[in-house]
């Protein structure tokens, strides 16, 4: 009717119940080169302006680790923040929305009070694929919450050795372990049906799900000697073997978007490989959403970094990627993506097969139909529920590597009414560190930086109120001596870091942490608790020192779930996700009887078969 009175019908793709790819092609006819460009495009926060998203429509907006609307910043700011930058989006020609993406890889970790969950490598420990797609649906709900469509998680790294950066972030070394937790990806987007197709996006609810993302694809996790950004030398049949061995998973679930790594295989960079993003991933997985780039991925194509910039966007976009994570040089990108393509060095039916599978998946989000934040989930984020659920996870992620000095008596539990007990470490009150990388800042930071329990509270929480709680960070002898302690806590590990800034060749305890152990355990009856993102040396001789030991790796917010376990209201179910080495020989007749020397390889091709592993009550499994 509104065509024969001479009125523009409204467009297919604003339709709702149109189908997705009907919806895509209309959209797709409509869009010039330039408009087609910015949707390729995501741009950091502090880049938006009215010029960039309405008069040059910007495609998806992301913000930096530490990047937030203001210090503190409540989850009504950044829902607001989201919907102000939607408004400018909506107001450009063809009122494409934004996706708004952030890394939410342990909980919405970029936003002050929010629940923060252990790292992968802790739910790694856990084995609890329930447990992990649980954590998904909570992330979910929080990120959300705040407007935010889309989350960067989660990291599929197999990590084959603990020199690199990152190796937190992965759930362990063994692949099967890494498939078996991939659950989270439903979680964040919630359950496909059954005849679901292969490889297509799928997003449950606009209200309840996010976009997730695999990453870091592929093979990050086995760069030679652990480098960040490095290049993982292996067989095709290895790379499938290992790296690849998450991915089909995640396309069976619909995961929406992929990530690319920043490191090479065999030399050859991945934002640049066609065989491994369009041969690989878009032609032998399937997959049906589209690849983004990580941040400035494709500046390093070249060097200096980003100098011949067309050169990173036609080696990249000409390889498959879809959209490039700039973050922060739109206009350049535009006008020299544009010239690509209109010279000939980037074909148009590549420009058009990014943009559709971007289009895709923005209308399988229903962010057409629902651009902005729903403020009824405003009190979801760092609820109590969530905090629960964060607290049965950190302690499932707990292993028990050392309990007593001999079989018949076991130091654990912990006494609740013992009548005076030493708490130390730097990692005892200090959420900061307990949260790790990737919490609040990119690489993490110090102190109390975000809602939460450290363990230092947990255990004054837990223990009888006749009971007095010393707490000394770092204790002198003469406090040891005259401190008449039933027994120590003593909380040590790494500080936060975030990829580069972690890589390390030198795996002892930071902080003089072996002479703190060994000071202390040579007065009181000592337990001691490693917080860190990857396993640590531990000298025989402090082994055979103290009383008790737990792997804590990085367990987040919710310190109360560490002294579920310590005072025996839970048991110890955490296995090690990762080879752990201690140095030296390990053949000491006192304790060997229920500490085993493992030097079998675990895994053909990781240099961790070379590390000394123990087992204790089947703690690797």
């Amino acid at each position: 009717m509104a065509a024969a009175q001479g009125e523009d019908p409204a467009p297919l793709y604003k339709d709702a119940s149109a189908p997705v790819e009907a919806r895509v092609r209309d959209l797709l006819a409509r869009m010039t080169l330039r408009e087609k460009a910015a949707q390729m495009a995501q741009i950091e926060r502090t880049v938006v302006s009215p010029r960039a998203l309405t008069e040059l429509a910007a495609g998806s907006v992301l913000n930096a680790g530490g990047s937030a609307p203001r210090e503190r910043a409540s989850p009504a700011d950044w829902a607001r923040m989201v919907n102000d930058m939607q408004r400018l989006a909506l107001a450009s020609r063809l009122a494409v929305p934004i996706l708004y993406g952030t890394d939410a890889v342990h909980g919405h970790n970029n936003v002050f009070g929010a629940t923060v969950f252990p790292h992968n490598v802790g739910l790694g420990a856990s084995r609890d694929a329930e447990l992990v797609r649980k954590i998904g649906e909570a992330t979910a709900l929080e990120v959300r919450a705040t407007g935010i469509h889309w989350a960067f998680a989660p990291c599929l790294a197999v990590c084959r050795d603990p020199r690199w950066g990152r190796c937190y972030e992965s759930y362990s070394e063994d692949p099967e372990i890494v498939r078996s937790l991939t659950g989270i990806v439903t979680g964040l987007q919630g359950q496909p049906p059954a005849d679901h197709p292969h490889g297509y996006p799928f997003l449950a609810s606009v209200r309840e799900n996010v976009l997730a993302c695999a990453k870091h694809f592929v093979a990050d996790g086995g760069t030679d000697k652990g480098l960040n950004e490095g290049n993982t030398i292996c067989s095709p049949e290895d790379l499938e073997r290992i790296h690849m061995k998450p991915y089909p998973d995640c396309m069976t679930q619909g995961v929406a978007t992929v990530m690319a790594s920043y490191s090479k295989w065999n030399g050859e960079p991945l934002h640049s490989s066609r065989y491994l993003l369009t041969d690989v991933l878009k032609g032998k997985l399937g997959f049906k959403g589209f690849v983004v780039s990580d941040w400035e991925g494709i500046d390093r194509l070249c060097e200096p970094r980003g100098f011949d910039y067309r050169y990173c966007i036609a080696q990249s976009v000409n390889a498959g990627m879809d959209m490039i994570m700039i973050p922060h040089r739109f206009e350049k990108f535009l006008e020299d993506l544009v010239f690509l393509v209109e010279t000939g060095e980037i074909p148009m039916s590549r420009i058009d097969d990014a943009v559709e599978r971007i289009l895709r998946v923005k209308f399988i989000s229903g962010v057409f139909e629902h651009p902005f934040s729903d403020q009824s989930l405003l009190d979801s984020v760092g609820c109590k529920e969530h905090r629960l659920l964060a607290r049965e996870a950190v302690r499932k992620s707990l292993v028990l590597i050392k309990n007593g000095k001999n079989q018949k008596e076991t130091f654990l539990p912990l006494a609740k009414n013992a009548k005076r007990i030493l708490v130390a470490g730097t990692h005892a009150d200090n959420i900061g560190y307990q949260c790790g990388g990737w919490t609040i800042a990119w690489h993490g930071d110090s102190g109390k930086i975000t809602l939460g329990t450290s363990i230092l509270e947990a255990i004054q929480e837990t223990v009888g109120v006749e009971t007095e709680v010393v707490h000394e960070q770092s204790p002198t002898e003469a406090i040891l001596e005259s401190g008449g302690f039933s027994y120590a806590v003593v909380v040590v590990g790494e500080v936060p870091y975030a990829e580069w800034l972690g890589d390390r060749t030198d795996l002892s305890i930071p902080f003089n942490g072996s002479d703190l152990i060994n000071l202390v355990s040579s007065k009181v009856p000592t337990l001691v608790i490693v917080i860190s993102g990857r396993p640590l040396v531990i000298e025989p001789q402090v082994l055979e020192k103290i009383d008790a030991l737990v792997a804590a790796w990085l367990p987040g917010s919710e310190g109360m779930g560490i002294t579920d376990c310590l005072f025996g209201d839970h048991d110890f179910v955490g296995t090690l996700p990762v080879t752990w080495k201690v140095q030296g020989s390990c053949h000491n007749a006192r304790w060997s009887s229920y500490v085993t020397q493992v030097s079998k390889d675990l895994h053909a091709g990781s240099m961790m078969h070379q590390w000394v592993t123990f087992l204790y009550r089947g703690i690797f499994r």
